[in-house]
């Protein structure tokens, strides 16, 4: 099934439901929730994912697994071709009951493109049943990367805690986060931390590495996003990014998991 808007996917029986649609940057899908899980392929392009309890970008050839019921919205960074593989409560025993973002191998992969030109409907045992099944598998095995911004509980910490992830700035310090809310610097930091299990630095670059994903992916030169956020080089820049995410943004950017 291709380019089904949310209400048909919920409205089309089966465990299983498998649709791919485009979007072009900028394209904003509104909070909703599905009674089966989600996972959500970005075959091409860059999407953000936002719930109640964080935001989680998907870079090319990755996936967001999104729970039965959970409330989220789906903002494309830049043109995007979405993949996603609906599954029913029963079906997805055993698979993660939080939200994730994973990495995905050239088999999910495939079985994904395969199953999005299957008919919903399909006799048990048939080769449908099949490639659902395997793409189940696919996914149990995917492993979680670190691609979540969490936010806290707090509706004030989390607005401000969006519009850093919308504009990050070397230049803010906790200090000005903490005259803005009108809140102590010691009673800021204990609740921030209690709430995203981040400190402020360390929380401001994790958001600063997922801000940076989508302007990469459009081609934004290293040596820019790298003096945006307040590096002192492109390689430092790297190093930041290779430990974190296990690969130069080249290379992240470039190839999906074995």
């Amino acid at each position: 099934m291709k380019n089904v808007q949310p209400h048909e996917v919920e409205a089309t029986p089966g465990p299983f439901v498998a649709v791919g649609s485009c979007y072009p940057a900028g394209h904003h899908v509104p909070r909703h929730r599905h009674w089966r899980a989600q996972f959500l392929y970005a075959a091409d392009g860059v999407a953000l994912v936002d719930t109640d309890l964080g935001n989680w970008v998907v870079p090319p050839e990755r996936a967001v697994w999104i729970p039965a019921g959970v409330a989220h919205e789906v903002t494309m960074l830049a043109p995007v071709d979405l993949l996603s593989l609906y599954v029913a409560p029963d079906a997805a025993t055993g698979l993660p009951v939080a939200c994730r973002v994973v990495g995905v191998s050239r088999l999910a992969g495939g079985l994904l493109r395969e199953a999005v030109e299957l008919p919903p409907a399909y006799p048990s045992g048939s080769r449908e049943d099949l490639i659902f099944s395997l793409l189940l598998l696919e996914i149990g095995r995917a492993p979680e990367l670190p691609l979540k911004v969490p936010f806290p509980g707090d509706p004030r910490l989390a607005a401000r805690c969006r519009r850093y992830l919308e504009q990050p700035s070397p230049h803010q310090t906790i200090d000005d986060w903490c005259e803005e809310l009108a809140m102590s610097r010691r009673s800021f930091t204990r609740r921030f931390r209690a709430e995203t299990g981040f400190g402020f630095a360390a929380w401001c670059r994790q958001a600063c590495l997922l801000a940076a994903l989508p302007r990469l992916a459009a081609g934004v030169p290293i040596t820019t996003i790298a003096f945006d956020l307040g590096y002192e080089s492109a390689s430092a820049f790297a190093t930041m990014f290779r430990r974190t995410l296990g690969a130069a943004p080249s290379r992240f950017l470039a190839g999906a998991a074995a």
